[in-house]
């Protein structure tokens, strides 16, 4: 079976929740258009990765005015029972294409926010969301931790879909995670934009025997609305310069890395190559070596089948 699919490296409406969904909408549509089967969307696209803030935060204290930017990023971010997720289900339907964005997400259970990536069927809507179950440094400030239950994955018409956020996917034992579920395009949506990054997911490429779909924002510091410009005097005008790629089961870049330019890399990924490379390689097949290690994860779901 072939896929085509696309990887969008583009920048947010900067903490704007209904414009930045928008944008997203305009670009499923767009690409739909060009025949892609299945888009991705960066790290936090909705309402955009805070990189540079600090929230007013260090050991010890908070500064008000730290405390006042964490409440718009909450009221800019996404509950997943609310009209947003329906526009987005919406878009997906209308377009018959598999969605895959990042967001920050908020619950109606809690005033926490969660760094979380949702999958979205063109027939069953939303199904599921993977929650971080690290956030990287001083993302803990604003990131809630999840558990077991948010390693998910998705058995759908165009091939088992799951996958890791950044630098969760620097933890072995999460990526076998997804391994063990048969992931067959593995998705991990970043801010990192270092040159390794390139490395990192030409390895969970060759590891996992899977196709492998990096997503990072393009973002520069005057793309940041004049409000929160004070907030990054010190960081660089090329703040984000993306990186997104696309990988095949033998490492092979497919396409990108994409530097320095917004763009959306787009490839028709033949599924059949997965069982190809297995024939030397498979970390849960006849490399797995059972018989010496045992491997389990507390709470995680079985792979969800679509019903429609």
């Amino acid at each position: 079976m072939k896929v085509k699919v696309g990887v969008v490296q583009d920048s947010p409406v900067f903490f704007n929740k209904d414009k930045t969904i928008e944008k997203i909408v305009n670009i499923t549509k767009k690409h739909a258009k060009l025949g892609c089967e299945l888009l991705v969307f960066p790290e936090s696209f909705i309402p955009g990765y805070p990189r540079g803030f600090s929230f007013g935060a260090k050991v010890g204290s908070r500064t008000d005015e730290g405390r006042k930017l964490y409440a718009e990023y909450y009221k800019n971010s996404i509950d997943l029972k609310s009209e947003d997720l329906k526009l987005l289900e919406e878009v997906s339907k209308a377009n018959m294409i598999y969605l895959v964005i990042g967001i920050t997400e908020k619950l109606d259970t809690n005033g926490s926010l969660y760094c979380s990536t949702v999958y979205i069927s063109p027939t069953d809507g939303l199904l599921g969301v993977h929650r971080k179950i690290k956030p990287t440094g001083t993302e803990r400030i604003i990131w809630g931790e999840a558990n077991g239950e948010s390693l998910v994955s998705f058995k759908t018409k165009i091939g088992k879909l799951g996958g890791l956020i950044c630098w969760e996917n620097y933890m072995p034992l999460a990526r076998m995670s997804m391994y063990q579920k048969g992931v067959e395009i593995y998705i991990a949506p970043t801010a990192d934009s270092r040159d390794q990054w390139t490395a990192t997911m030409q390895h969970i490429a060759l590891e996992g025997r899977c196709f492998v779909l990096g997503c990072n924002q393009y973002y520069t510091k005057s793309m940041y609305p004049a409000q929160y410009q004070h907030l990054i005097d010190n960081e660089d005008e090329n703040i984000c310069p993306g990186g997104s790629i696309i990988v095949s089961p033998m490492g092979k870049i497919i396409a990108g890395p994409l530097f320095g330019e917004p763009g959306v890399l787009t490839a028709e990924l033949d599924l059949e190559e997965i069982n190809q490379s297995k024939l030397d390689f498979d970390v849960i097949g006849h490399y797995a070596r059972n018989d010496i290690f045992n491997f389990t994860v507390k709470d995680q779901p079985e792979i969800k089948a679509e019903k429609k």
